[in-house]
């Protein structure tokens, strides 16, 4: 019903950035929230940010001031705009979004920190 994919992870230095980028497909009318989160080796999965259908946000600690989601209503896509990254943010990056109090996931993106 609803399909989540995401894109833009990669290999960047510490204190660079990166931008990923979830594409939502299929019955996406009824989506609310959307979000990211990250699960690192040994560690699990957290949440980083949320955004509702009204522009609300939400940030884990460790990214605020860092991290920044938004939403495109027109294109269905959400983003995750991560700068000065550390080591630590290191993890595979999922896409996550609500629809009838659902959830739905991504396959995940990798994003590996390190110098």
């Amino acid at each position: 019903q609803v399909q989540l994919v995401e894109s833009g992870g990669g290999l960047v230095q510490p204190g660079g950035s990166l931008r990923l980028s979830c594409a939502a497909s299929g019955s996406i009318a009824s989506i609310n929230v959307m979000g990211w989160y990250r699960q690192a080796p040994g560690k699990e999965r957290e949440l980083v940010a949320r955004i509702t259908l009204s522009g609300s946000t939400n940030y884990d600690d460790s990214v605020k001031g860092r991290f920044t989601i938004s939403r495109d209503y027109v294109k269905n896509t959400v983003s995750l705009q991560m700068n000065s990254l550390k080591p630590e943010d290191t993890a595979v990056y999922y896409c996550n979004a609500y629809k009838f109090g659902t959830p739905y996931w991504g396959q995940g993106t990798q994003v590996t920190v390190s110098s």
